[in-house]
């Protein structure tokens, strides 16, 4: 045999039986060195190179170059298990298979064992076939998590990242029919349904109110789907947060003011000289640091070498606090908008906390969000009088939302609305969101009842809760540092094979804000710039009422006397039959059907839009012109509104007696009438005198009562009016 024909078919066999790729690189090369010296026929060049090109489009060779999936050496070595038809769930993917044996190696818990006691734990509906294979791999998920989650240092655990990733991609396709939805060979990547399962199982990742925002800011640059290299990011930054968090509370700041109360801090700003923080009170401001903890917010002005005393804002009490935002600026203007405005009832005057920086007012948005999110928790506490581990759990929320939003802003660059990414701010921002907190005030006592019946029988159907994991995390809120075993009844939020009442209300609002926002998006697109051309609108959509108007006018006035007479003499009747109220709701009836009709005749028709008639365009000084005839107009109605007011005081307070005699007759006539006279009687008397009061029997007396009104309504005088002005200390106080 040649050495060609022999290196050929060493290469052959290679691809057939597939030993190792050290051997064929060195066979390759062979091959290739024959022909460069011409050794090799080109007939059998041509064949050899057309074999290769094709075995590595195939993929034949994918072992070699090291592109194999992350589960393949699982799923090899559960083959070459003795215990791998025992151990091997048919109802599931491989995928599932191989998060379920994890699961079982952390539990320390053969599979069959675990399902056993799913079966023993679930009830019917969740052991139905249909979502079984789900079901099963969520409970062995919650439970493993729940261990996992106990071991200090978790999140930077490298498997701890992998299997919670895992998890989520197994819950993409957890039956074994479903498995052709993934390809293990292609770059996987997880959707929102199994992140918004699996991510609030483990508080400090989420929590169902925020997981779907989570994940789109978390998946924006990824098309949709979460990529492991961006989720592994995200639970680095969480661990720099929380170990940020550890060493700010662990350390002498503001020791003597909040360790007696119990608080941890969770930020601080102010302490680098390039991003200084500013508080204004009154016409003084000073810089200094900031400090944001569970229960309060506090400033220490910077003095020359150290820092003043801290001032504490309350954020735990009820003192009716306002907290927004503000624009500050040079002697008082108000230019800038990079600032928190703080008030309360136990402060004489608010308090104002700026956040220089050169673009933007994100630093502020930041703090604005944050501060809020603890006065809101607070709130919440308040209002549902929440106590004992309940009330540490509310702020176990508050604080993992606040570490998320550090985590993110550490690993994302891109603008971010810190309000979506926690709960109560979210919550105070959504359509139903007090349905939301109400439903979560509710569940607890629920939760402690199904978790203490539940805990008998192993405690996998419910997910770990906040408390719990800012137990494991190495921080402790009020009582349940005390009260350990009170503390293991709070629950998660997620349950296994179930929608919890907390998630069917989230679920509700979102797809209300969804309606929301569309319908805000219509309005913002029909807004007009100009006054001219809005008022063109706004005449154009008063147009039927305005019709209207003229249409009962002219019948007033008597334009055409039978109409007139006619309608008197119809509602007249009705008034005397007491048919007044069933007249009132005929006509919304009427409007109704209308309503009906319209929809029905006018299905498919998708021209809705009210055409204006555009006013002739102006140029600037036609604008300002009309802008200044506008306010002229607008200051003659306040002055005449004024006068009518003041004229009133003089007839109250007798600065004109023979008038205020007459006006105070007037006044007790139509208080005997109102007293004596039954009310359709006296609407009566009011129709008639407002419809016939131009007829042609009453128009000249009419006319000669209206003249002697006028008259002695000029003849009154106004009350006086002195302006004071204040005065210059009293503004610089």
């Amino acid at each position: 045999m040649s050495p060609l024909r022999g290196c050929y078919h060493r290469l052959f066999s290679i691809s057939q039986i597939g030993v190792l790729g050290v051997s064929f690189t060195v066979h390759f090369v062979c091959l290739l060195k024959y022909i460069v010296r011409g050794e090799v026929w080109m007939a059998v060049a041509s064949k050899t190179r057309n074999m290769l090109e094709n075995l590595v489009r195939e993929g034949s060779f994918k072992w070699l170059i090291g592109n194999r999936g992350p589960f393949d050496d699982e799923l090899e070595e559960m083959d070459r298990s003795p215990s791998a038809p025992t151990n091997w769930i048919p109802e599931l993917s491989p995928i599932a298979n191989v998060v379920v044996r994890r699961c079982s190696k952390i539990l320390g818990v053969p599979t069959t064992e675990l399902r056993k006691g799913f079966n023993a734990e679930a009830s019917e509906s969740i052991k139905h076939p249909s979502c079984y294979a789900r079901n099963f791999l969520e409970y062995c998920s919650f439970r493993a998590l729940a261990l996992s989650t106990q071991v200090t240092g978790h999140l930077a655990d490298k498997r701890f990242r992998r299997l919670t990733y895992d998890m989520m991609l197994a819950l993409e396709a957890p039956a074994s029919d479903s498995q052709p939805l993934l390809n293990l060979n292609e770059d996987l990547s997880v959707g929102i349904e199994a992140f918004s399962r699996i991510a609030p199982s483990v508080p400090i990742i989420a929590n169902v109110i925020i997981s779907e925002n989570l994940f789109e800011v978390l998946a924006t640059s990824t098309g949709g789907r979460l990529q492991f290299s961006t989720y592994d990011k995200y639970l680095s930054g969480l661990e720099r947060a929380i170990r940020k968090m550890r060493i700010q509370s662990e350390s002498s700041l503001l020791s003597a003011v909040r360790l007696s109360r119990g608080e941890r801090i969770l930020e601080v700003d102010g302490t680098v000289t390039t991003q200084p923080v500013l508080e204004h009170v009154g016409i003084s401001t000073w810089p200094g640091r900031l400090i944001l903890t569970d229960h309060a917010l506090y400033f220490e002005a910077l003095r020359v070498v150290s820092y003043d005393k801290p001032k504490r804002y309350d954020l735990s009490d009820d003192l009716k606090q306002v907290v927004k935002p503000e624009l500050t600026g040079p002697w008082g203007t108000r230019l800038f908008d990079k600032a928190v405005f703080y008030k309360s009832i136990s402060l004489s005057e608010p308090v104002v906390m700026e956040f220089p920086e050169l673009k933007g007012h994100s630093r502020r948005d930041y703090w604005l969000a944050i501060i809020k999110e603890i006065l809101y928790v607070h709130r919440f506490i308040h209002k549902y009088q929440i106590k004992g581990v309940k009330q540490d759990e509310a702020l176990s929320k508050a604080v993992l939302g606040i570490l998320r939003v550090q985590a993110i802003q550490e690993i994302s660059s891109a603008p971010l609305r810190c309000e979506d990414l926690l709960m109560f701010n979210l919550c105070d921002q959504l359509p139903g969101g007090d349905l939301i907190l109400e439903t979560l005030a509710n569940m607890s006592t629920v939760s402690e009842l199904n978790r203490s019946n539940n805990s008998k029988s192993g405690g996998g159907m419910y997910s770990i809760s906040a408390i719990d994991m800012i137990s494991n995390l190495g921080f402790a809120f009020g009582t349940s540092s005390n009260n350990s075993a009170e503390a293991g009844l709070a629950v998660g939020e997620v349950t296994v094979g179930q929608l919890t009442s907390l998630e069917k209300a989230v679920k509700e609002s979102k797809n209300s804000y969804e309606k929301v926002a569309q319908a805000q998006a219509t309005v913002d697109g029909v807004k007009v710039e100009g006054i001219d051309s809005n008022f063109a609108v706004m005449k154009e959509l008063l147009f039927p009422l305005m019709e209207l108007g003229k249409w009962l006018l002219s019948l007033a006035l008597w334009d055409d006397p039978l109409k007139s007479l006619v309608f008197c003499v119809v509602f007249t009747y009705i008034i005397c039959r007491g048919w007044l109220s069933y007249a009132f709701a005929l006509t919304l009836v009427f409007v109704a059907i209308f309503m009906v009709l319209t929809r029905f005749f006018t299905q498919g028709i998708s021209d809705h839009e009210v055409k204006v008639l555009a006013p002739p365009p102006m140029n600037t000084m036609e604008q300002l012109l009309a802008v200044q005839n506008a306010i002229s107009q607008a200051e003659g109605f306040v002055q005449d509104g004024n006068i009518v007011l003041l004229k009133l005081r003089a007839l109250l307070l007798s600065l004109f007696p023979q008038a205020s005699e007459k006006f105070a007759v007037a006044l007790l006539v139509i208080a005997l009438t109102l007293a004596f006279l039954p009310g359709k009687y006296v609407v009566l008397l009011i129709f008639l005198e407002a419809f016939t009061r131009y007829s042609p029997i009453r128009k000249t007396s009419t006319e000669r009562l209206m003249r002697r009104l006028r008259e002695w309504w000029f003849s009154i005088p106004a009350a006086p009016v002195l302006l004071e002005r204040e005065k210059e200390e009293k503004k610089k106080r």
